[in-house]
Order: C-alpha cells, then sequence, then structure tokens
C-alpha cells in the first residue's frame, strides 16, 4: 500500500490562522487583560465628516485587522437626536448630555463655524466628563468648542488653520499651534479632514504597538504617516502653482503683514524688483494686481475674525490694515456681497457662497 503522510501539529494545537498583526494585537489585549477602549464622539451639528470619519474609521479597521474588539465607541448629540453633518449625512446618537459618558476618550467633532455654536449645557457637560477623568480630544473645530469649556489651558493644542486665527485672538492664552495634531497628556487635538486619521494611528500605536497601526495605514491606503508636528497647509509654491522665487518671498511676507499691509515699493524691493516688474508678475502668474491680491488677503482673514471672534467691526477692520470702518465694509460688501454686519449677525449665505468645512 502506498505510504500516507500525515501532517503533524505541535501538541498545543494547529498553526494559528491568523497573520501576525492579529495575532500580536490580540496577545498585546490578553497579557495586560484589557476590556476594549470605549471611545466616545460628541457630534455638533454641523460637524465635519471627513474629519469624523477619519478619527472613527482606524478603530474599525484596527477591530477588523485584530480580530478582536480593542476599541467600542458611541454617540452623542446635545439632544440625543440625530445630528447632521455638514454635508447634510446624520449619524444616529447612543444617548444624549443628560446622561454621563461611559467612555475612556471623548472626541468632540464640529465643523463649519464653531464660534456659534453656544449652549452652555453641552460646554457643562464636558467640564463634568473632564472632572470625571475622561480624557477629551477635539477634531477640526471641536478644539474650538473644548477651548470655550476651558478645557486646553495648559495643553498644547492645535485647530484647522481657518480656526487659528480667531481662536489666538479669543483665547490668548492657549498653547496653539499650527501643528496637524497634539497629544497632550489627557488632551489631543486634530486639526481636521485627514490629519485626524493620523492622530488616530499615533494613538492605536501607543496602545496596540507600531504594527498594527502600520496594517491599519496601509489598509486605508494610507502610505505615509504623518508626525504631528507637520504643517497642515501646502506651502506657497504648491499653493500658488508657481515656482518664481522672488514671487513666492513677496507672498509669504503678504500673509505675515496683515495688520501692518506693506506697500507696493516695499514689497518691490523685499523681492529685488522694480514696482511695474513685480505688476507684472502678480499679473502673469496669479492673473490679478498686487493691490487685489493683498486686498483679498485681509478681507478673507477680516471674514474669519467676524465669524468666529466677539471683536467689533471697527476692531477686525483695524486687525486687517483698514483706515476706517467705513472703507472696510465697502472693500468687504464688494468682495462678498454682503456687509460685515450680516455677518456677524450670522444672516445665511447661499449655498454656493459657502466654504467647505475641513
Amino acid at each position: 500500500m502506498p505510504s500516507t503522510t500525515r501532517r503533524r501539529f505541535p501538541a498545543s494545537g494547529p498553526p494559528d490562522p491568523r497573520g501576525p498583526v492579529q495575532r500580536d494585537a490580540l496577545r498585546l489585549v490578553q497579557a495586560a487583560g484589557q476590556r476594549p477602549q470605549r471611545i466616545g464622539f460628541l457630534l455638533i451639528p454641523g460637524f465635519a465628516m471627513l474629519a469624523y470619519a477619519c478619527a472613527m474609521e482606524p478603530l474599525r479597521g484596527a477591530n477588523d485587522l485584530a480580530e478582536t474588539e480593542l476599541y467600542h465607541w458611541v454617540h452623542v448629540s446635545p439632544d440625543g437626536l440625530p445630528v447632521r453633518a455638514s454635508n447634510g449625512v446624520s449619524i444616529v446618537a447612543d444617548q444624549g448630555i443628560d446622561q454621563p459618558g461611559q467612555v475612556d476618550w471623548l472626541f468632540v467633532c464640529a465643523g463649519g463655524n464653531p464660534a456659534a455654536f453656544d449652549d452652555p449645557a453641552t460646554l457643562a457637560w464636558l467640564r463634568a466628563q473632564a472632572a470625571r477623568g475622561i480624557r477629551l480630544g477635539g477634531v477640526s473645530g471641536g478644539p474650538y468648542i473644548l477651548a470655550r469649556a476651558g478645557l486646553l489651558e495648559g495643553h498644547r493644542c492645535t485647530a484647522h488653520w481657518e480656526y487659528i486665527p480667531a481662536m489666538t485672538e479669543r483665547f490668548p492664552n492657549l498653547l496653539l499651534t499650527r501643528s496637524l495634531y497634539e497629544v497632550d497628556r489627557d488632551r489631543c487635538t486634530a486639526s481636521g479632514g485627514t490629519a485626524a486619521l493620523d492622530m488616530m494611528l499615533a494613538l492605536i500605536e501607543v496602545q496596540h504597538g507600531r504594527p498594527l497601526s502600520r496594517a491599519v495605514a496601509d489598509w486605508f491606503l494610507h502610505t505615509r504617516q504623518r508626525a504631528g508636528d507637520e504643517p497642515q497647509r501646502m506651502g506657497l509654491r504648491e499653493r500658488y502653482d508657481t515656482g518664481h522665487a522672488s514671487l513666492l518671498a513677496v507672498l509669504e511676507r503678504m500673509e505675515q503683514a496683515i495688520e501692518d499691509p506693506l506697500p507696493r515699493e516695499a514689497l518691490a524691493r523685499l523681492a529685488g524688483l522694480s514696482v511695474r516688474q513685480l505688476e507684472r508678475i502678480f499679473r502673469s502668474h496669479l492673473g490679478r494686481t498686487i493691490g487685489a491680491h493683498y486686498l483679498g488677503l485681509r478681507l478673507d482673514h477680516a471674514r474669519r475674525l467676524l465669524q468666529q471672534t466677539p471683536l467689533s467691526v471697527l476692531e477686525v477692520a483695524m486687525a486687517c490694515g483698514f483706515v476706517s470702518a467705513a472703507h472696510f465694509s465697502r472693500a468687504y460688501a464688494a468682495r462678498f456681497s454682503r456687509s460685515p454686519r450680516q455677518d456677524r449677525a450670522g444672516v445665511p449665505r447661499k449655498l454656493s457662497a459657502d466654504r467647505p468645512s475641513g
């Protein structure tokens, strides 16, 4: 009879069909006797869906790849009802703020104009969760909400670049950076968009090791996990799609000098050119004059301050280099087809004029 070869397994049984990532994650959890980390998401109406998804989906990915429940999540809304994101999609809440959050981490997700959210009950609830020892995070506009609740003082933090000027004005004592994300003891903040994915990968790595963190990144086609201190924005070269060295130097100086705008002559000297030469370069590369570009930068900055701070129209005008409120109001209305006071009062804009939230 032909001989048969029988596969012999070790005494401990057949080989584990899980891959190394799953085995390592499960071993770490079993060795530490850990229960799943409980993660809460407080969704503020108008929250940014992309930033929320980038914060939540890595947790699901970690569970799936480890083939065990490393994370369990719940959704909270101020009134316990479904919450609509900035794109119109609604998320069903598991609870409202009428009960405490039974979580280890609580992430506040906001978007649009978080300065317009002024709910004392929600801010008080956040302070109560902090007092119970729950670790807090903020995503996109979430850091603004945490700052409003007084929960970021003494911690390094960041926020979306559109919110930073207003937060600097309103909360001058914050240790505010322009990083992608910040993790400082029991607080973590992400600037928005895909930065939340990098932050959550960093937290997964701390809790369950680099192999799992890298596997989650790979699963989501995130080919390079970014460090927290990397910049949020594209460089000027990429933003303006130009490599003209003199123009880039002038654009950088313009963005730095909003409150005290520099005259064309000073900008031309910086570039080592005549005013006529610099004007020609602006028209050729950007399609507008020096003055039109500079005015646009100042008015965009003014709009953020109006919508996100309690500064008066005159104070905003002065902070953006205008000599009078009347001059500022005329320029503002010409650019945005609405007065500064209308933006301050929160008069609804047409959908086409709305900017996407990060």
